[in-house]
């Protein structure tokens, strides 16, 4: 066999192992999948109808419109709390001893990094789903989205899921143990939060706009409202691919390096 291919056999099967993890213990997946099903509820069922009337100056708006407004958030929320799992997931592997019982065996390096990053990418995709489900249930439309804005979603989202998931493994590779791990995600979970994703960043405190505005997940999410919903979204899409590939490169040569420094 070519080393491309003993390369590939090597990733798919640390993709299994993964996914088999995953499989068998989804308390984790499912605790941090929770948490965009009930904000979404909340913001929906509860505030739902303060928010979409102060966003429709004096009443304009209605409660579809406040929903169609914060799916897309809510969207790139799962995917940062899906990928604080990778990072659990990985510091475990780390501190075990697996890794180093790894590094005796005739398998390619990047083998185990590579499917902790497929594992997780193929995981943030069905959680996000399943939310999405859940946001069709309660009322959510695409209705002036084309099939070639779908596709773009569709494609952001995974960028977007690699990006985040490559800074994981790196977070969880550089942590001591799980809770550490965890905690060194948290910022994943915290972004969204005070983001666009929410109430638009014009309606925020003066002081607090330049916060979210530059960060990764505003121009991700107006990008990823815009696909959606069929409405313009300027030069958010070039910031939101240059945001993908800035994290990307660096989550890989962070955790490429770590991964490769020989253990003490």
């Amino acid at each position: 066999m070519s080393a491309l291919s003993l390369a590939v056999r090597d990733a798919n099967t640390m993709l299994r192992r993964n996914l088999l993890h995953a499989r068998r213990y989804p308390s984790l997946t499912l605790n941090l999948l929770l948490t965009p099903i009930v904000l979404l509820l909340l913001f929906v069922y509860v505030f739902g109808d303060v928010m979409s009337a102060g966003m429709g100056g004096g009443g304009g708006a209605d409660r579809s419109a406040y929903i169609a407004y914060v799916v897309p958030g809510i969207l790139m929320m799962t995917i940062g709390g899906t990928v604080v799992g990778t990072a659990v997931s990985v510091s475990n592997d780390m501190t075990e001893g697996i890794i180093a019982r790894f590094r005796t065996m005739a398998i390619h390096r990047g083998s185990v990094l590579i499917g902790h990053v497929v594992g997780s990418v193929l995981q943030c995709v069905a959680s996000v789903v399943l939310v999405g489900a859940v946001a069709v249930a309660i009322g959510f439309r695409s209705a002036d989205a084309t099939a070639l804005e779908w596709l773009a979603a569709f494609g952001l989202l995974a960028l977007v899921a690699l990006a985040l998931t490559w800074i994981a493994v790196g977070m969880g590779m550089v942590s001591p143990n799980a809770e550490g791990a965890s905690n060194n995600a948290l910022p994943l979970v915290v972004l969204p939060l005070i983001s666009s994703a929410f109430v638009p960043v014009e309606a925020m405190p003066g002081w607090f706009q330049p916060i979210a505005e530059y960060q990764p997940f505003t121009p991700a999410i107006e990008t990823l409202r815009g696909l959606l919903l069929g409405t313009e979204i300027g030069y958010n899409g070039w910031l939101a691919v240059a945001w993908c590939l800035t994290l990307s490169a660096l989550g890989y040569t962070w955790s490429k390096s770590t991964f490769n420094r020989d253990p003490k």
